[in-house]
């Protein structure tokens, strides 16, 4: 079950409520993989964040042409 689904259940006992929320609830990511994610298809893995993209390489390719780049060889 899922955090919201179980709270959903107890938020009428309030100190049960409570006591779930303080343990059970999931923290704000401050850094980490998922926390990065493609501003396009929304992956988290194979990441390009030079230059400020966010893209992941599958969408870095198939728009890499619209942004100005150029494939050498």
């Amino acid at each position: 079950m899922t955090y919201e689904r179980v709270f959903k259940s107890i938020a009428h006992k309030p100190v049960k409520a409570a006591r779930y929320k303080k343990f059970n609830k999931s923290k704000p990511r401050k850094f980490g993989r998922m926390l990065k994610r493609c501003r396009k298809c929304n992956r988290t893995g194979g990441m390009n964040h030079k230059y400020g993209l966010n893209y992941c390489r599958q969408c870095f390719r198939e728009d890499a042409e619209k942004l100005g780049f150029r494939k050498y060889s």
